[in-house]
């Protein structure tokens, strides 16, 4: 072992035995999760199983929740002086920077009103704009053309296919709260190793979109709400290359977007009916998740929870608890929309093609249908001029 550059005390063959981790070491950053999680246990905070950045502190008339990100904290709660409490605490140990209320966090520009909160990442946007070059584009009206559909090998291979794989990670972040470049983004990332032109004739297009609303993002209303509702699609068969199908779905919590999700699937389906059955067991399987977190924060959900699908047979497959040629070879693990079924925690119903929100996450829209489904999310243009 070679001692680190500027400590000069260690003698040939000796090894450090550090009482405390270094900057630059790779065990610093899990000594720094241990010691910071230790601490606020020790201060009666809750660690929560299913998302082990939550902590949580309930009494009989007070709540108090913490997340952190590394060594980035957000803290709320129902009494201003427990959250003085335990900044008081932390600072103790740890010398914290106050930051006041929540304006800008990582990248997340937070916009509070009386009406509710807005969730936009405009500066983000901007500063990716003017890194390509392209804050001066003309705006484009869709993220992606009309149907348009990736293959893995396009007319020649990117020059600087670096520059193509910077950008896409970008994007990737850029999925926080912007629902309507997921299904675009799941599409670009799958060429990262091998980009031709055409795949960054995509993002430059998908940037020009950006363009034209930059201060788009998530409005979380303050109206409280135990409803939650659920949209899933699959669109069959639609990868070029794998013939594989893309699952989407998407997650409101009253009128508030919470999880969406676009994810191409594992394996190969036979059926549109067993395509859009696998999108259902990944979307049974986030509301066990979000239904998990709601029991930590004490939040209470209406049950069973509405979740709607276009596909006639995939709902059959459910309702029907005999095996039968069309399912005998799915795996057992599918069958958990099922099983949540009979337990009255979900009740998929049909809706309409044309109402169905997850579309959006599987397909690449007209200009009419994309609008009225980015509607549907709940996003709204904190910039935007009412004339």
């Amino acid at each position: 072992m070679e001692p680190p550059a500027g400590y000069t005390k260690a003698s040939p063959g000796q090894v450090c035995h550090l009482k405390r981790s270094l900057y630059g070491l790779k065990q610093a950053s899990r000594q720094w999760n241990t010691e910071l999680c230790s601490k606020l246990l020790a201060f009666g905070l809750t660690q929560s199983p299913h998302d082990h950045c939550l902590f949580y502190k309930h009494t009989t008339d007070s709540f108090l929740g913490l997340l952190i990100y590394v060594d980035d904290v957000l803290v709320t709660g129902s009494h201003s002086s427990d959250i003085k409490a335990l900044k008081a605490y932390l600072h103790q140990l740890f010398t914290i920077k106050d930051l006041g209320q929540a304006k800008y966090f990582l990248g997340l520009e937070i916009a509070r009103g009386s009406d509710g909160t807005h969730l936009n990442q405009r500066k983000y946007i901007l500063d990716i704009l003017q890194d390509t070059g392209l804050l001066l584009c003309k705006p484009a009206a869709l993220p992606f053309p009309q149907g348009l559909k990736l293959e893995s090998k396009g007319r020649s291979p990117l020059a600087e296919p670096d520059q193509y794989r910077r950008l896409v990670g970008r994007l990737l972040y850029l999925n926080l709260t912007r629902a309507d470049i997921t299904y675009c983004v799941q599409q670009l990332i799958q060429f990262m190793n091998d980009p031709y032109t055409s795949h960054w004739d995509a993002v430059v297009h998908l940037l020009r979109y950006l363009k034209g609303c930059p201060s788009k993002g998530l409005f979380f209303p303050a109206t409280p709400s135990a409803t939650v509702t659920a949209y899933c699609d699959a669109d069959w068969a639609s990868c070029m290359d794998t013939r594989r199908s893309i699952s989407g779905y998407c997650i409101f919590w009253g009128g508030s977007l919470i999880s969406w999700k676009s994810k191409k699937q594992p394996t190969v389906s036979k059926s549109s009916a067993e395509a859009e059955y696998k999108a259902l067991n990944t979307l049974v399987c986030e509301l066990l998740w979000i239904s998990y977190l709601a029991s930590d924060l004490q939040l209470p959900i209406s049950t069973p929870i509405p979740l709607w699908c276009d596909n006639q047979a995939a709902l059959h497959i459910v309702a029907n608890p005999v095996f039968h040629e069309r399912t005998k070879h799915l795996d057992i693990d599918c069958h958990v929309v099922r099983n949540q079924f009979k337990a009255g925690f979900v009740s998929p119903l049909k809706i309409s093609s044309q109402l169905q929100v997850a579309d959006l996450f599987t397909k690449s829209l007209g200009k009419v249908q994309f609008g009225v489904l980015v509607s549907k999310l709940g996003m709204k243009d904190v910039h935007l001029c009412p004339t």
